[in-house]
């Protein structure tokens, strides 16, 4: 059997970017915060220590134009503004469970293959 070529692998993907965003620093861990419901700007920071403004803005931007959440501005004063999962993004939260579950079963394997691989550099 003849091997796939690389543009025959990738012909479903219209577009060079990655349609799956959850392999950032932080989409994944947004998508975990805002599991129990609606949050506002200023409380998705807490919990996500080290993230700046600007990345949390970008990737609440990236996320809202990917369709996995909804920012809705509420008319008052000062303005509240929500993020919320969307129902396309709440099913990211299986595949992400799976993906801990995973980790959860083979860190320490996977640990020691790095150990091994960094004593075999080493060498």
């Amino acid at each position: 059997m003849k091997e796939p070529l690389a543009a025959d692998m990738f012909a479903g993907c219209a577009h060079v970017t990655p349609p799956i965003r959850i392999g950032d620093k932080w989409t994944a861990k947004i998508i975990r915060c805002l599991e129990a419901g609606p949050r506002r700007f200023s409380e998705l920071r807490v919990p996500l220590i080290g993230v700046t403004p600007k990345v949390l803005t970008e990737t609440l931007r990236a996320m809202e134009r990917d369709g996995l959440v909804t920012r809705t501005v509420h008319a008052e004063i000062p303005l509240r503004v929500e993020y919320e999962l969307t129902a396309l993004g709440r099913t990211l939260l299986e595949p992400m469970a799976a993906c801990c579950a995973w980790t959860a079963a083979h860190l320490p394997d996977l640990l020691a293959a790095r150990d091994l691989y960094e004593g075999a550099a080493d060498q």
